[in-house]
């Protein structure tokens, strides 16, 4: 009977199967509170109910109380209330309360990285079973009236404010918003047909609390499957008037509506390719040409039949930044090539139609993505790089007449970089063929510098237009940038080892970088992050003559075959056709080159209306470049589509193992003040610099794109070991 009554106060649902024996108890030692605070109700911890509980006193959180919103069948509401509440604004990050019954607690299910001999690329995979996201009704559960007067406690906490999705109530909205947030960086659709307006996303989507733990439910459904893809990259962007973006129950908000979107969207493009004869008369199916699809085009210069690729080009870059699956990725891009050769849009003639600038701009993204899963999934390409099919002429645009054109060569080389590291480890196991890595080698140099050297070429005299819309001049900037990127990428994947062996340094595994293991727990740094545990003290010291200068010089390079490398590779002898300081200089050059690219990448510049509806005036922001560094980054808007997240892995290795083969060459201390006019501590600053620009970039995109935290949180964690007190 003692039990009874005890269980009937357990703020904690208790499991539907019998607990073991050795777990059950007749009696308490001391009764359960009647409410738990936030803090333990999420870690499923026991809370000892006081003003400020054992638990949060222990680890120095806040504790704050809500009513308990249990007891009583549970009844679903049909109209949300203002009084609803959610999650407090000041609890700590913890959106997953894994029960110690069920899971391994060091397995991390929101840090799920997959085995080291899959391509998990460092990402964080939020794929998770369903019976984790059921948690999440314990925490959210909407309140049902009965017993609350009971379980009621005094609470010193301000009213939960409602968290906001963006979202949009028109197909003209949705594709204003993409030129805004994302043809910048991913241009798969021709030039704005429209002047552009203000960004008008709706107001209250997402702020009841009950969408946590029931079906999100949409104000508005977007018809095509290009603007559900587009819609669940743009709920991935915080709401301009959402007031604490960052809180646990934005995030949730935001990840649950994009999922959403991107599944209206897979269903659309299904419904798009369905013949109806197929389930009515299969046996005039196969006589029937691609089915006719009734819809408005999104783009008034897009052919409908288009939508369904586009909308897989930019499903792939949400698969990889958001989901972390990389399985997917790779899917999706498979799934638009298929139905772009259907089309035959790879071998296009010189056209000049309407529509001919949207067919090269499908055809080329959709070629520029498939090798793009095979960069993040460091397999081989599944298409032939130079296909002789692949004729379709090049988008253009107004401003940059070669930008496409270096964009996708950038991409060929990056794909080639990636194969050429494939093919190094095979050697490497196998100790045979190095004559032809040593040739390969020397070609990749010779074709990215040749790419490198078109990047850096200013454009050529643009093309006479009546009107040249100011976003392509600013996407054909970023288009440069990425290119340079990539192509810089292509460098460091290509000399990496020649330079630094291979050895690890980051503690979990990332694109195509080996994982380092941890150190003890003794020498972990203050702030709990393990110190790395590279073997930099046998690494070969960059003599002071030569740190000065950044470009790759041959004839200045004097270090001896493989003098640098371990016992281990012994057997490479020095038929390696670059000195290790030769590397060494190209991956310094080729990193500092990505970190800025990715800062000057530039910033979504929506334009606002004139007042807010909190009566504030708010200035119209054009589309112009402005300088990043002039911007606040707590104000900034995330920058979208990052599939080349992996760029900034490569160059953050280089950069950190650089600074560690120079301090082990002029015993310069982790926390050096630099600044002097001596080469190492200009170079340690120039290091210093390059890892603050790329450290900035992945939190800029890590506040919509979730499964890069992993990769921000790497680059972080070792740049705060190398600079323990910056």
């Amino acid at each position: 009977m003692g039990l009874e009554n005890a269980q009937q106060h357990e703020p904690v649902t208790q499991p539907k199967e019998p607990a073991p024996t050795t777990v059950a108890r007749k009696k308490f030692a001391k009764p359960p509170v009647k409410v738990a605070c936030l803090a333990c109700r999420a870690s499923r911890t026991r809370c000892d109910g006081k003003e400020i509980c054992s638990s949060c006193a222990s680890k120095g959180r806040k504790c704050s109380y809500l009513p308990s919103k249990r007891g009583g069948p549970r009844k679903k509401k049909t109209t949300p209330t203002a009084s609803s509440a959610s999650v407090q604004e000041d609890v700590p990050w913890n959106p997953v309360p894994v029960p110690v019954s069920r899971f391994d607690e060091s397995a991390g299910m929101f840090n799920q990285i997959d085995p080291l001999a899959l391509p998990g690329a460092g990402l964080r995979h939020l794929d998770f079973p369903t019976e984790v996201q059921s948690m999440f009704e314990d925490l959210f559960a909407a309140s049902d009236g009965q017993n609350s007067h009971a379980q009621m406690e005094p609470v010193a906490a301000a009213p939960p404010k409602p968290s906001m999705v963006r979202a949009y109530g028109s197909e003209p909205d949705i594709l204003n918003a993409y030129y805004d947030f994302i043809h910048p960086y991913f241009p798969v659709l021709p030039p704005r047909a429209s002047l552009p307006y203000a960004d008008q996303p709706l107001n209250g989507l997402g702020s009841d609390p009950d969408a946590l733990s029931e079906e999100p439910s949409l104000m508005y459904q977007p018809s095509s499957p290009l603007s559900l893809a587009i819609s669940a990259v743009l709920a991935l962007i915080p709401h301009p008037d959402d007031p604490e973006p960052t809180s646990p129950n934005s995030v949730l908000l935001r990840r649950s509506y994009a999922h959403k979107f991107a599944g209206l969207a897979t269903t659309c493009i299904e419904a798009d390719q369905e013949l109806i004869e197929s389930s009515t008369d299969p046996s005039q199916a196969l006589t029937n040409e691609i089915p006719v699809i009734n819809r408005e085009p999104l783009h008034p210069k897009t052919p409908v039949e288009l939508e369904g690729i586009l909308a897989l080009l930019i499903l792939c870059t949400y698969e990889y930044a958001q989901r972390g699956n990389l399985s997917k990725m790779k899917y999706r891009a498979g799934q638009a090539l298929t139905l772009a050769m259907n089309m035959s849009l790879h071998s296009l003639s010189e056209e000049y139609d309407e529509f001919a600038e949207a067919r090269r701009r499908a055809w080329w993204m959709t070629y520029y993505s498939v090798l793009q899963g095979s960069i993040t999934g460091i397999a081989p390409p599944t298409i032939m790089i130079d296909d002789a099919r692949f004729v379709t002429p090049y988008p253009t645009f107004p401003s940059d007449p070669e930008g496409w054109s270096i964009l996708i060569q950038a991409q060929q080389v990056l794909v080639s970089a990636t194969q050429f590291t494939l093919d190094l480890n095979r050697c490497l196991r196998s100790r045979s063929n190095m004559k032809y890595i040593y040739d390969r080698m020397q070609q990749l140099d010779a074709w990215a510098s040749s790419v490198m050297a078109r990047a850096n070429t200013p454009p050529s005299s643009p093309r006479s237009f009546p009107y040249e819309d100011p976003l392509e001049a600013l996407t054909a900037h970023s288009i440069r940038a990425i290119a340079r990127i990539k192509i810089s990428s292509a460098h460091i994947k290509t000399h990496r080892f020649r330079a630094f062996s291979d050895i690890p340094i980051f503690i979990k595994k990332h694109c195509d970088l080996a994982a380092a293991k941890s150190e003890p727990a003794e020498n972990k740094s203050p702030g709990g992050i393990s110190r790395l545990s590279c073997s930099c003290s046998s690494m070969e010291p960059i003599p002071r003559a030569q740190a000065r200068e950044y470009a790759p010089s041959p004839s200045s390079s004097t270090s001896s075959g493989s003098a640098s490398l371990g016992s281990q590779y012994s057997f490479l002898g020095a038929g390696f056709p670059f000195t290790t300081q030769h590397s060494a200089k190209v991956c310094l050059r080729a990193a500092l080159i990505i970190s800025r690219m990715f800062q000057s990448l530039p910033f979504p510049r929506p334009l606002y209306a004139a007042s807010k509806s909190n009566g504030s005036a708010v200035p119209s922001i054009t589309q112009e470049y402005v300088d990043p560094a002039s911007l606040d980054p707590s104000t900034q808007l995330p920058r979208t589509m990052p599939s080349f997240a992996c760029c900034a892995m490569q160059s953050s290795y280089a950069m950190l193992m650089l600074f560690y083969k120079t301090r082990v060459a002029k015993h310069v201390p982790p926390d050096s003040e630099g600044g002097n006019s001596s080469s190492p501590e200009r170079l340690v600053e120039e290091l210093r610099n390059g890892l603050e620009r790329v450290i900035g970039a992945m939190k800029n995109y890590s506040r919509a794109f979730e499964a890069l935290d992993g990769m921000r949180d790497e680059i972080e964690g070792a740049f705060q070991t190398a600079f323990p007190h910056r």
